[in-house]
């Protein structure tokens, strides 16, 4: 499985400001970088796309930062991974598609395996909010999750 460090970090940061952005108020990116221990420059980055995908809102000035574009509830987990521009990938295959993983181009033995294991995923995240985060309701999630698919 390969989740790389934008992904992770859009949702640990997404999840600080849920957190600490207590009644509107704006969550500042030094505060966010300080308290996951995730570079500024590199939030500032993160929180352009997640403006871009309206996942959350920016206030400017003194007082100023990010809030959720959103409640909570409303927010789920693949969207920010989404809107980092991450995706799960499980092969070697390319993400297009178009070739795979194999020197003839040709997809490998195990690849609808992992491929799918890759879209499950994405389909659990969907149905992992914020909220469920916070309230750390993700272990009942996960089992109402599992009894769907099975």
């Amino acid at each position: 499985m390969k989740m790389g460090t934008k992904g992770r970090y859009a949702v640990m940061a997404m999840i600080d400001v849920a957190k600490f952005g207590v009644e509107g108020k704006p969550v500042s990116l030094s505060d966010i970088a300080a308290r996951q221990e995730i570079s500024l420059n590199y939030l500032e980055q993160l929180f352009c796309k997640l403006r871009r995908a309206d996942l959350v809102t920016s206030a400017r000035g003194a007082f100023g930062g990010y809030s959720l574009s959103r409640p909570v509830q409303d927010i789920a987990i693949a969207d920010i991974v989404e809107a980092a521009d991450e995706s799960l990938h499980f092969t070697r295959c390319h993400s297009d598609k178009t070739k795979g993983c194999m020197a003839n181009s040709t997809q490998c033995l195990s690849h609808h395996l992992w491929d799918s294991l890759g879209q499950h995923m994405m389909m659990y995240l969907k149905k992992i909010s914020l909220k469920d985060v916070l309230d750390k309701k993700v272990g009942e999630q996960t089992i109402h999750f599992l009894k769907e698919v099975c």
